[in-house]
């Protein structure tokens, strides 16, 4: 059966000491949610290893919000996966959609990202998703398979066991408009179809599909009864432990 993971991206979003109390915060909570609920914490590069000391021997995992593309060298300002994992991360995410629009990431850089990442010994939540003028023009469903299979065609099927795909609708974030539990839902089934093509019905169904559309204590009911929605990458409401733990509370 597959896991069901609810996962906080904090972004550029706290200082130091506001990330470890709010780390405080949801392991001290999490004692409300299920055991079979994962939660896992995205903090900044910053707040990583402080925030590691916070949760280490508790359900909480720590993730970083991206990994270089390189092991190691003259490459200044990135962070590599040797040193995520020597502060403890479990996870990182790859491919998250403002990495994609704001600094130009391509698929052939996540595949080598996802790559290094597997080979340290993390798991990797991988981000697909279309933006307004791909979803408008009908396009939703073709883009999402393409993003997929680009990176994750490249691995094996021993590798989507470290491999979390999450599934970003772009065009519902910041515009104003709203995806419904059933859309949300027909691009989750669309991704297991894809990873079914290439790794058998079996792996698909065993891999964890999260929602990263604004999800939100008052919807995350509607969307984790959908068969295909594992949980979700939680932006904004990760923020208040509450919420936070309000949304793992809601499978």
């Amino acid at each position: 059966m597959r896991k069901k993971i609810v996962a906080g991206n904090w972004k550029m979003n706290t200082i130091v000491p506001e990330g470890v109390e709010l780390a405080k915060a949801v392991v001290a909570k999490s004692a409300e949610v299920p055991a079979e609920v994962g939660l896992v914490v995205a903090a900044p590069f910053t707040h990583l290893a402080p925030v590691a000391a916070v949760v280490k021997g508790t359900r909480v995992a720590l993730s970083a919000q991206n990994c270089a593309d390189k092991e190691k060298g003259a490459y200044t300002g990135e962070v590599s996966v040797d040193m995520l994992k020597s502060v403890d991360c479990e996870y990182t995410i790859l491919g998250h959609s403002e990495r994609r629009q704001y600094y130009g990431e391509t698929d052939a850089k996540l595949v080598e990202k996802t790559r290094l990442a597997l080979a340290a010994g993390l798991k990797v939540i991988l981000c697909v998703g279309e933006n307004l003028d791909e979803r408008e023009a009908g396009k939703h469903f073709q883009v999402v398979s393409d993003q997929t299979k680009a990176v994750l065609y490249n691995f094996s099927a021993e590798d989507m066991k470290n491999i979390v795909v999450a599934y970003e609708p772009v065009w519902a974030i910041g515009t104003g408009k709203t995806a419904t539990a059933e859309q949300a839902e027909e691009i989750h089934a669309c991704i297991r179809k894809v990873l079914a093509e290439k790794f058998g019905a079996q792996v698909a169904d065993d891999t964890t599909i999260l929602y990263g559309g604004s999800c939100k204590p008052s919807n995350a009911k509607e969307l984790f009864a959908m068969p295909d929605i594992d949980g979700g990458l939680i932006g904004g409401a990760a923020l208040k432990a509450d919420d936070f733990i309000g949304i793992a509370l809601s499978f």
